[in-house]
């Protein structure tokens, strides 16, 4: 008689993120599933707040792709008109008042996504940290639609999705002239490789994509898996890069299908 086969790595893969109080890994999503509040601590208006909102947006999307029910709110900033407009300009779904938030609802979990040497008393649950970010061109100018000078709201996010985030991010021209050559080039891809038949996406780089974001949401690793594929020869199938593509972007929330259909 055969053994019976082995469980693959990707049904052995869980969400773990490191808890910046012990600086051990823990899961990010409870045993049983149960509701995990995700809770954006920013502490004012800035690059850096808005960081801390990307950051707490990607744990979200990683969360719901494995099936654990999330609650998102925003506590911290009295008056976050425009730090919430500049988020949802990069994709960032909405967070509700945390203001208000008191004992919740009996989530099973509670991750605080704050701001490395973030200020004030320790919140209960796990404790994410993000480093701090600056530069000439700040993310809150997406908030007022009469700027001009304003980056691609999506050029912006990948510049910042870009850096892990434990690392201080200092955004320069050089960094976002990378990621807007990346994106234009990405889209250009996806949407001719969106004109042939669609392929699985090969299990290792389906593997590969898990691994990467659900190792503490290691967001650059998932960008090196996508440029591996870019420049995979034809044992990868264009239907394949395509579905790859499109399956990351869950995560990323980059908009890379945003060309399909147009004229070349």
């Amino acid at each position: 008689m055969s053994a019976p086969p082995r469980p693959s790595a990707y049904a052995r893969l869980v969400l773990r993120i490191i808890d910046a109080r012990t600086g051990e890994p823990v899961e990010a999503a409870p045993v049983r599933r149960g509701l995990t509040r995700v809770e954006a601590r920013a502490s004012g208006p800035g690059l850096t707040a808005l960081r801390v909102l990307l950051v707490a947006d990607l744990l979200v999307r990683a969360l719901e792709l494995g099936g654990t029910p999330v609650w998102a709110v925003l506590s911290g900033v009295p008056e976050a008109v425009e730090l919430r407009a500049a988020a949802a300009a990069l994709g960032v779904r909405p967070f509700e008042d945390g203001r208000d938030v008191g004992t919740g609802l009996g989530e099973a979990q509670v991750l605080h996504v704050v701001a490395d040497g973030a200020g004030g008393p320790a919140p209960q649950g796990v404790l994410i940290g993000v480093a701090a970010a600056d530069g000439t061109s700040p993310g809150l100018a997406l908030s007022d639609p009469d700027r001009t000078d304003a980056p691609d709201p999506a050029v912006l996010r990948l510049a910042l999705l870009a850096r892990p985030r434990s690392e201080p991010l200092r955004l320069d021209s050089a960094l976002l002239d990378r990621a807007e050559d990346t994106l234009g080039r990405w889209r250009r891809s996806v949407a001719a490789w969106a004109r042939e038949p669609s392929r699985p996406i090969p299990a290792d780089v389906r593997a590969g994509l898990r691994e990467a974001w659900e190792d503490d949401l290691d967001v650059p690793g998932v960008l090196r898996v996508l440029e591996r594929v870019e420049a995979a020869g034809p044992e990868v199938p264009e239907g394949a890069r395509f579905e790859t593509y499109a399956y990351a972007d869950r995560l990323l929330g980059l908009e890379l299908t945003r060309d399909l259909g147009r004229e070349a």
